[in-house]
């Protein structure tokens, strides 16, 4: 673990073996450093491994944080940047979530976890908020103490499903992870192919495997016009999958999948305009990288991160990070007096829309601003992004932010 602020140093020798005991991930800093006008948050996420590995939020959190105390922190105070690994497992998140609670940092921002259930009521025990995490947990999306700027994979398969609807598809394969998250998406994309008349094919598969070609069978079927493929597993499984996908040579069968299993540099890696992903349809949370509403995103990983080749901008984990990260500067800035956990949670249930210059629509966490789903109260963003591969490139299929919130409450 690493932490940067006015007072940095690094400890991460003792990490491993604090996990071991069961003990709390070490992170080096001043923990104290809130009562001197310094406000301590945490960023966690798995940096290690081919499997769910997110080293690049962490890292930007970092870069984010000298950007902030360069130009004299946020109203006025210093923001120091604990990080965590959180290894992709349970007890890692617990480690990280416990480390949080331990040095009394006012919250967790920009973290991508999908132990929602182990993490969750360590944090709600501190009154620590839980602001922009990826939504890979339900809790994410009913906690009170969570504060998430995307709407997780919900929004991402419901979008999906009425994308590949508007492409024509009439047979829909989906392709998802053999898991309690994976369990979920089939409702969130059929939900989405309602405006429709198409028939589902559920593929679950474990996560991690060095070849997919019985599920890429399965999923392409008898390669009918109408028929597509959507997947939604991790970025190196997606990679594996449409390496044994494009072997089959399907001649009229459509691939399709959502970011956070795919981005730009697997249509790089795969040949661009003229590799196998040409013509995919993917849908998003956010604009693609090539939007100007990241200018500055690119401006402070150019000024602070140049050489960090952790850090990957049009992630949509970095992108989220980022979008927390600003969310926690406007709240902050307008807050007065001593900033803690609790008054930061206030503050952030009472904060009018706050405005993300179209990386968002404009987000809130009042009761007002809830959804009116049993199952994710606080997904208070609904709005996706219709994308494509043009000529080689990720870019917006239709213009602007698609609000799926109708079909979100067909579930």
């Amino acid at each position: 673990m690493r932490s940067t602020g006015r007072s940095s140093r690094t400890v991460a020798a003792a990490a491993g073996a604090a996990l071991l005991l069961g003990g709390l991930a070490a992170c080096g800093g001043n923990a104290d450093a809130s009562e001197h006008g310094t406000v301590t948050v945490m960023t966690w996420a798995p940096e290690e491994g081919a499997v769910g590995s997110q080293a690049g939020m962490p890292a930007l959190a970092a870069a984010i944080a000298k950007d902030f105390n360069a130009t004299g922190g946020i109203g006025g105070r210093q923001v120091q940047v604990l990080t965590c690994d959180e290894h992709n497992t349970s007890a890692g998140a617990i480690a990280c979530a416990n480390e949080a609670v331990a040095r009394n940092v006012v919250a967790v921002v920009g973290s991508y976890s999908q132990y929602g259930s182990d993490f969750m009521p360590l944090l709600e025990g501190a009154d620590i908020p839980y602001l922009g995490g990826f939504g890979l947990s339900p809790e994410e999306f009913n906690s009170i103490y969570s504060y998430p700027v995307n709407g997780g994979y919900l929004t991402l398969l419901a979008g999906n499903g009425e994308q590949l609807v508007k492409a024509g598809c009439t047979r829909v394969a989906v392709v998802r992870p053999k898991s309690d998250l994976g369990d979920t998406m089939l409702g969130s994309l059929k939900a989405g192919l309602s405006t429709g008349n198409v028939s589902t094919v559920d593929v679950p598969v474990d996560s991690g495997r060095t070849e997919y070609s019985a599920a890429a069978v399965q999923a392409i079927g008898s390669d009918d016009n109408g028929s597509c493929v959507t997947t939604a597993l991790d970025p190196a499984s997606t990679a594996t999958f449409f390496d044994d996908y494009r072997r089959q040579a399907p001649r009229h069968t459509r691939l399709s999948s959502v970011i956070g299993s795919v981005q730009q540099s697997l249509v790089d890696s795969t040949g661009g305009a003229t590799g196998p992903l040409q013509s995919l349809l993917a849908t998003g949370w956010y604009p693609p990288d090539s939007s100007p509403v990241w200018n500055s995103l690119h401006a402070l990983v150019k000024t602070y991160a140049f050489t960090d080749n952790r850090i990957n901008t049009a992630d949509p984990g970095e992108e989220t990070t980022w979008i927390a990260y600003e969310v926690l500067r406007k709240v902050v800035s307008g807050m007065t007096g001593q900033i803690t956990a609790k008054s930061l949670r206030i503050a952030l249930d009472n904060s009018g829309p706050i405005d993300t210059g179209g990386q968002t629509p404009a987000l809130a966490w009042g009761i007002n601003d809830t959804l009116a789903l049993s199952s994710a109260p606080r997904l208070v963003n609904t709005r996706v992004t219709f994308l494509g591969v043009q000529n080689g490139q990720l870019s917006e299929g239709e213009s602007g932010l698609q609000d799926v919130r109708a079909l979100l409450l067909k579930q």
